[in-house]
């Protein structure tokens, strides 16, 4: 049997990973780097190895294809923030030292996600840069994850470990202050690892004043 031969210049699909989250991989990148409006369904096809249609079957339409980027990415996130929310619950009988110890280890889980998925936060800054277009995106996928810290603050606040008038503003805070530091690491060059601990430091320092140090 002949075998069709791969177009000259197409790239190969990876074949290690399921077509779905090939293309969802290299759509995420595209739009997070120029946005919906400038990136076509052919570009991204191309960029996974397949063709149109084959991204048409898996995920629809363009701005299906794009909800399913903003999909993709808060699974990931809200994985590994609910584990970290969960210690952080289960810490609050210990103690107001166990629990604000939980509170350190919860931004460094969120700050070690961003830094490694960088494409989360671009992503995000240009749905951003539109702020009429497409925001339910902001109530399907954002919102859940501020409610989420929002909600451990109160209850830590509730149980007498940190004082927190304002749970909801100190969530967004933190998480624009995380989102700042994935851009400035991205243009720092060689000065990334000198990034990487000035921003730990600072954020760090930052709930110490907030809510008192954790061995207090």
């Amino acid at each position: 049997m002949t075998m069709p031969r791969r177009r000259p210049g197409r790239p190969r699909r990876d074949e290690t990973r399921p077509t779905r989250e090939v293309v969802l991989t290299e759509a995420t990148a595209l739009f997070a780097r120029r946005g919906f409006d400038a990136v076509g369904l052919r570009e991204i096809a191309a960029a996974a190895g397949v063709d149109v249609a084959t991204v048409s079957h898996h995920l629809g339409t363009k701005a299906q294809l794009y909800d399913a980027c903003f999909a993709w990415v808060f699974a990931a996130e809200r994985e590994v923030l609910e584990t970290a929310a969960a210690r952080a619950r289960s810490a609050l009988a210990a103690g107001p030292a166990a629990a604000r110890r939980a509170l350190h280890d919860l931004v460094d889980v969120f700050v070690d996600f961003l830094e490694q998925r960088p494409e989360t936060t671009a992503l995000w800054l240009r749905r951003w840069l539109e702020p009429d277009r497409h925001a339910d995106l902001d109530a399907r996928y954002a919102t859940p994850l501020y409610g989420l810290v929002t909600d451990l603050l109160g209850a830590a606040a509730a149980a007498g470990a940190l004082v927190e008038p304002t749970p909801h503003v100190t969530a967004r805070s933190l998480v624009w202050a995380v989102h700042g530091h994935v851009v400035a690491l991205l243009a720092s060059g060689p000065a990334r690892d000198r990034e990487r601990a000035e921003f730990r430091r600072f954020v760090h320092h930052l709930l110490d004043r907030l809510y008192g140090p954790v061995d207090s």
